[in-house]
């Protein structure tokens, strides 16, 4: 019997915004929940412990790149990612099929699969449903994701629909694929920005009974109205017991947005990589402490955190380190980000249960705009 479930707890009067339960082997996920990406099994410039105090309890590696280095078999014989990695809590993998079309050169699509050059090494190979499967059931991740087909942004609506189909298609082959009693299969709805294929690309998913869905094909560009409304086409399709998937969504008020249109769960490499170049989120929006004006700012990142760095550190600090370029810089810069990530879903599911998610939508977005335009 599988050891995955999903349950509804509490449901926002004025929106679609719910919190519920994910249960995994590794553990329990609160939702809605933000997922930290640990690409190459590590979230960069963390360690797992460290995750584990800003409150993680799910994050996200990528079959992609962890089949082409250091490789599936020695992840399994390692006894599975969860083991390799030393993350005792939950994992999902993604499939591997937006990296695929996003980093390879010279890749071929067909029905069967893709055949794409390493963006690595440049070596030759062949990508299909059955591999990306057999892949993450080598890593033993919690949650394995479908191998689907990400067009870009802009496409046409012919090529969208043929990317449609292909999911569709290979999403089939993947249910019949998988065999890991531990470890479900979410499915991914592709259709770009146009309403009518979304809805047919859900409603043939919803047929095949997946575990959870995810919204794929998103977050590549197009404008966050379009993304808001494509959300909403899918609401009413997606199946109520199941949990939703955001997949490549990091922005503050992107989550929240994303919350009040029924999504479940969320991952990108946003807070990471910005800290990395010395971006970092604020209650008052984003700051970038390479700024002159923090150099003699003896204030927190935020005064409203309560990470390591912000207990710890001031701005003016952690400006000195990046300009000198030590590596605490990136690890605080990382650190606070997470959290803050971490804590915004945390008040997102207080708010909810408490029956006043709208006013929290209302005063986070205010307060978070004017920072963000000073």
């Amino acid at each position: 019997m599988s050891p995955f479930g999903f349950s509804t707890e509490t449901r926002c009067r004025t929106t679609v915004a719910r919190t519920g339960v994910v249960q995994t082997a590794h553990g329990i996920i609160e939702t809605p929940v933000f997922m930290p990406v640990g690409t190459r099994a590590t979230v960069k410039a963390m360690a797992p412990f460290e995750l584990e105090e800003i409150g993680a309890r799910i994050i996200l590696s990528n079959t992609y790149h962890l089949n082409l280095r250091p490789g599936p078999e020695l992840i399994r014989e390692a006894g599975g990612l969860h083991s390799f990695m030393n993350w005792k809590r939950s994992i999902l993998t993604d499939s591997g099929g937006f990296q695929v079309f996003s980093l390879s050169s010279l890749r071929e699509v067909s029905d069967d699969g893709v055949r794409f050059r390493s963006h690595l090494d440049g070596s030759s190979h062949f990508m299909t449903p059955e591999e990306s499967v057999r892949i993450q059931e080598c890593l033993g991740s919690d949650i394995a994701m479908c191998f689907d087909e990400c067009v870009p942004w802009p496409c046409t609506e012919e090529d969208s629909l043929k990317a449609v189909k292909r999911t569709i298609s290979w999403a089939g082959r993947c249910r019949k694929a998988h065999t890991r009693s531990d470890q479900v299969l979410f499915g991914i709805v592709q259709g770009s920005v146009f309403p009518d294929q979304r809805a047919m690309c859900a409603s043939e998913l919803a047929s095949m009974d997946f575990p959870g869905y995810a919204v794929g094909g998103l977050s590549v560009g197009e404008p966050h109205e379009a993304m808001y409304e494509i959300l909403e086409v899918l609401h009413p399709l997606l199946p109520e017991d199941k949990p939703r998937y955001l997949m490549g969504v990091g922005h503050p008020l992107n989550l929240v947005e994303g919350v009040a249109r029924g999504i479940d769960m969320f991952d990108c490499v946003l807070p990471t990589r910005n800290a990395r170049n010395g971006t970092v989120f604020t209650s008052r929006g984003r700051i970038n402490i390479k700024s002159s004006r923090y150099e003699r700012d003896w204030g927190p990142l935020d005064p409203e955190c309560d990470c390591y760095a912000c207990r710890n550190f001031s701005r003016a600090y952690i400006r000195h380190l990046y300009r000198s370029g030590e590596i605490l810089s990136s690890r605080l810069c990382t650190w606070h980000n997470l959290r803050f990530l971490a804590k915004l879903m945390e008040r997102i599911r207080g708010s909810i249960r408490e029956g006043r998610f709208q006013d929290f939508r209302e005063a986070f977005t205010e307060k978070y705009l004017e920072g963000d335009r000073s």
